[in-house]
């Protein structure tokens, strides 16, 4: 009997990024990383890159990447931010799939997703082509192939959907044991009823479709993949192995395939070190010859289906009742939160049905003057998402218009194609998985909707947004303070709404902190300058100037003239117009120069209201990365001198603080929180440095063993991490400089001190590295007498256990 064993991983977040600016702002959550995706991706999808095979002492013995060996598909909108923020990590796993190839028969690894987790039964048939098209194409251009298999969001599936993958040469999906209705071997004249998972997983099966085609389904194991997503299975390699193992049947009389299907995220985010569970189990099945890995498509290709299937419509991996879970309230929850209801779902599905249906016609109407044919333009408009160049945006638009088109007409276009992204956006499946409609996902669906809105009215001078509102009103919130998603619409989503003009106010209220222009942030908005000049009196500062800001991603732009003034501590105003003459721009300027030397801040004020017409922004107008950097500066001197008193009290009472420690008698609560504020800043200065000075860095270690002082290790192991890091890396550019792994060998030494649990994953990449490079030569050199070879050879030895790393 031939046994193969396939393990999918779904690795996908929902899209974070701001609407409007294109990027994902801080997160406070996500602590001591930026935002979410940045955390995720240090827990689970880097580490999947580069996965440990440890021994029984726990220590490195083998370095591998699981996506080379499993199944996989990633959301192409992470992929898409990936490639941005974490180059390297991108292109680990697209050099994963390739190397699979070698693995497996020619079939690469990587499975398409359908593009941004929209839940297909309830997407209209446009929607569907859209979806499944752009997924295609960002698969191609990142994989370099067309795709096999598809993976739909939470597997949710009807047979217009599996028509549609068929239409675009999709040979199979994954679906879960609850989504079968009947099966019956080929050939059999009747189906017998399968209702409640009763499926076998281990062989795929046909599934006829209306049209006279077929696609084939492959049912993952559903006992298993639950155990391994919810239960403890990853808690070792080999009790995974064993799990997929235990489900071979001597008495089928097929090849039999054991699979299993969970999110990729189980893999380290979910279940810390889970990555290194699934590579000992890999390592383990193979090592032992207890099955033959493979993946969906290889498998296929060897063993055609023996079995028909026929599937319930309309039903999902996560949901009991079909796919309710995203438009109703059916009882599907995480639980987190013992008697709240969902009864906001099917508002917020209606309302965001009721915005997509009245702005199509509209699309149509307007985009119909503009576009040859406006939904093939919707369709190919991946092409940009790809490659957002001018270059190529211009050459799409001309390519898709019926005539041609003036460079307004062109703006006009791409604005109605960036509606369309974002009202297909809004139905990102996670605003109705969670509880709540106040919760990150859910305002992030609205979020997109208000975009939308945003963007029909400036192409069409149609605004829904009160009839969208009135809508999210029927939704009601579990949190009394929220009311229903009206209220929610308007605490958090309006006033993140912006146009050029606040994006020329980030700019001017930003000049005030940064002495280079050019380091000024703006996101998928660019910004020159002119006429700009920077004053102060006293504790004011001015900045008056004119700025021409534009979007990269409509192209559109605007002139406008700013003033901008800080009056110390948090208060800032600023003043912005798109329509100031040069010689009314001239005649402000001259007011505000005079009057600054006075330090008269009402009549700066006034007069700030006068040349403005009253458009005022103020710190509360930054987009949140530079708020929190303008904040972090203004708040600079004052910290400086509560550190510096802190310091002081410490200073005046070391020894009684050591007499009570000695004497073991608690230290005043006091004591013990300016120890804790001045330590730990300490710790976090010492690792930002570029040197650490190993003194001071003992002592700190000793001050907060002695007096007990809670380490905060989350905020202190990051900056460790990337130190340690640094220094491996410097190792690597300098292979010969023994000075190196010697500082890193005590730096190691005396972090062991505070048990910081540190992840020191890309350094053990590093050491691997210089192991299978460096080392040989410097052996051969130690072994022809060479001192300092040898001086290098002993203290690389002497970093692998610090490290957790064995090697020969």
């Amino acid at each position: 009997m031939e046994k193969y064993i396939c393990i999918h991983g779904h690795f996908y977040q929902p899209p974070r990024e701001n609407p409007w600016l294109e990027e994902v702002e801080l997160q406070d959550s996500a602590y001591p990383y930026h935002d979410w995706n940045q955390r995720i991706t240090a827990e689970c999808y880097a580490p999947n890159t580069a996965s440990r095979i440890l021994d029984g002492e726990r220590r490195v013995i083998d370095i591998v990447s699981n996506y080379s060996k499993i199944s996989f598909n990633f959301g192409p909108t992470l992929l898409t931010w990936m490639e941005r923020h974490t180059p390297d990590i991108h292109e680990a796993i697209v050099e994963a799939d390739r190397l699979s190839r070698e693995r497996f028969s020619g079939h690469g690894s990587a499975l398409a997703q359908v593009y941004n987790h929209m839940i297909m039964p309830l997407a209209n048939e446009r929607d569907k082509q859209t979806q499944v098209e752009w997924g295609i194409r960002d698969f191609a251009h990142r994989f370099g192939r067309d795709p096999e298999g598809m993976w739909l969001p939470e597997t949710a599936v009807d047979l217009k959907t599996l028509e549609i993958l068929v239409d675009h040469g999709i040979l199979f999906t994954i679906l879960a044991p609850n989504q079968v209705a009947k099966i019956r071997r080929k050939g059999a004249e009747k189906y017998s009823d399968v209702s409640g998972g009763r499926v076998d997983p281990t062989t795929p099966y046909i599934c006829h479709l209306p049209s006279g085609r077929n696609i084939v389904l492959f049912i993952y194991d559903g006992p298993i993949s639950q155990e391994l997503a919810f239960g403890d299975m990853l808690k070792s390699g080999e009790r995974f192995a064993s799990r997929l193992v235990g489900a071979f049947n001597d008495e089928r009389d097929w090849p039999q395939l054991v699979h299993v299907a969970t999110d990729g995220e189980t893999y380290g985010h979910h279940h810390r070190s889970g990555d290194m569970a699934l590579a000992y189990c890999l390592h383990h099945i193979q090592a032992n010859e207890l099955a033959r890995l493979t993946i969906y498509a290889e498998f296929l290709e060897k063993h055609s289906p023996l079995h028909e299937i026929e599937i319930f419509e309309n039903s999902a991996w996560s949901c009991a009742h079909g796919v309710e879970r995203w438009r109703s309230d059916c009882g599907c929850n995480t639980g987190a939160h013992q008697g709240w209801h969902q009864k906001w779902r099917k508002p917020l599905r209606d309302s965001l049905d009721q915005l997509r249906d009245s702005m199509t016609p509209l699309y149509e109407s307007e985009a119909g003057k503009l576009f040859t044919d406006p939904w093939k333009a919707r369709n190919e408009y991946i092409e940009v998402l790809l490659d957002r160049t001018p270059e190529t945006m211009t050459a799409f638009v001309d390519r898709q218009a019926e005539r041609r088109l003036s460079p307004e007409e062109r703006i006009e276009a791409l604005h109605l194609l960036e509606m369309q992204r974002h009202a297909m956006f809004m139905f990102t499946s996670c605003g109705w998985f969670f509880d709540e409609i106040s919760g990150i996902e859910t305002t992030q669906v609205m979020a997109y909707a208000a975009r939308t809105i945003q963007l029909l009215k400036d192409t069409t001078h149609v605004d829904l947004e009160d009839r969208f509102k009135r809508g999210l009103a029927a939704a009601p919130s579990n949190i009394a303070e929220f009311g229903d998603g009206a209220k929610v619409y308007e605490m958090f989503i309006r006033p993140a709404r912006l146009d050029l003009g606040r994006v020329g106010a980030h700019f001017a209220i930003s000049s005030l902190f940064h002495e280079d222009l050019a380091d000024i942030h703006v996101y998928c908005f660019r910004a020159e300058t002119g006429d700009f000049e920077k004053r102060a009196a006293g504790n004011l500062r001015m900045a008056i100037g004119r700025t021409r800001a534009w979007s990269t991603i409509t192209l559109n732009e605007s002139s406008m003239a700013f003033t901008a003034l800080y009056f110390g501590g948090h208060s800032v105003a600023c003043g912005v117009c798109q329509e100031l003459t040069r010689q009314d721009f001239e005649a402000m300027r001259v007011d505000m120069n005079k009057a600054l030397p006075l330090g008269d801040v009402p009549e700066l004020v006034r007069l700030m209201e006068k040349h403005f017409d009253g458009n005022i922004y103020s710190l509360t107008h930054l987009f949140k990365d530079e708020q929190q950097a303008v904040i972090n500066q203004i708040l600079d001197k004052t910290m400086a001198e509560v550190r510096a008193d802190f310091a002081r009290v410490l200073d005046q009472n070391f020894t009684t603080m050591n007499f009570l420690s000695e004497v073991h008698r608690p230290l005043p609560r006091a004591l013990t929180s300016a120890a804790e504020a001045v330590l730990n800043d300490e710790l976090h200065a010492l690792f930002s440095s570029e040197s650490v000075d190993l003194g001071k860095l003992d002592r700190v270690v000793t001050n907060l063993q002695r007096w007990r002082i809670p380490l905060d290790k989350a905020g202190v192991g990051l900056p460790a991490e990337r130190h340690v890091t640094r220094i491996m890396e410097r190792a690597v550019q300098e292979p010969h400089d023994t000075e190196a792994l010697m500082t890193l060998k005590e730096l190691l030494e005396s972090l062991s001190r505070l048990q910081l649990d540190l992840n020191l994953w890309k350094a053990q990449n590093t050491y691997f590295t210089l192991h299978r490079t460096v080392c040989p030569a410097m052996g051969k050199r130690a072994a022809e007498g060479d001192p300092s070879a040898l001086r290098w050879l002993e203290t690389f030895s002497a970093l692998a256990p610090l490290l957790s790393i064995k090697v020969a």
